[in-house]
């Protein structure tokens, strides 16, 4: 997963066509669906768990930061847009999917984009792209997940290094190493893109890390 590019990465395709498309906005404290699916369907969790910040915390949260979040959904596939409400400039974007595996299901975060632009403000790019890896894994977490994966993609040594130490405080751990010198890691590189270093971590230990970040104090010890 790459922050500061603009550049595409090749998806990992789990055909499912019961799924359509809804969007989700910071703007609004409501669920907006298409005319393809009702309310009703929207995914569900059935775990119970305590100290987690909801999707409305985050929204909230992020508009407090004057950012417009939005998730769109169709079938498996993912996109988060954040745009400035002070000037209606997308800012970034992410995109993944939900996909099906022995030990359940994984939210696969192909890829995080940062305009250019955003290096330029008072907020980091990294606190954007928290925000915007938020909302993806608290979708992530409603669908079932247990597990998000991504790749801190390798472009050069220097920032390669520091997305991975970023991604370590968030929650993540590194699993495997992609250099592209065995056989074995063709199949990262052609679900990935590129080589760089592949991490996990535990959706719900996530959000309990993330807690304070996006719930205020007197609704953690509430909690």
């Amino acid at each position: 997963m790459e922050l500061p590019h603009m550049v595409a990465l090749p998806k990992f395709f789990v055909p499912n066509p019961r799924n359509s498309c809804t969007t989700q906005s910071s703007s609004s404290s409501q669920l907006s669906v298409s005319p393809l699916q009702s309310s009703s369907n929207q995914p569900k969790t059935t775990r119970t768990h305590f100290n987690t910040p909801s999707m409305s915390d985050i929204m909230a949260s992020s508009k407090a930061q004057n950012l417009d979040i939005k998730l769109q959904t169709l079938g498996p596939f993912f996109r988060i847009t954040a745009k400035s409400l002070e000037t209606s400039m997308e800012l970034g974007r992410a995109e993944g999917l939900l996909r099906v595996w022995f030990g359940g299901k994984i939210l696969h975060l192909d890829s995080i984009r940062l305009k250019r632009e955003t290096l330029g403000m008072e907020r980091s790019i990294f606190g954007i792209g928290l925000f915007i890896g938020a909302v993806g894994i608290r979708y992530g977490y409603e669908c079932g997940c247990k597990t998000a994966e991504l790749l801190a993609i390798n472009d050069s040594d220097l920032y390669h290094s520091k997305l991975v130490r970023f991604y370590k405080r968030l929650g993540f751990k590194a699993v495997h190493e992609v250099t592209g010198s065995t056989i074995g890691d063709m199949a990262h590189m052609l679900m990935w893109g590129g080589i760089g270093t592949r991490m996990d971590a535990s959706i719900d230990e996530l959000l309990v890390k993330w807690c304070t970040r996006f719930k205020s104090q007197s609704d953690v010890l509430n909690d």
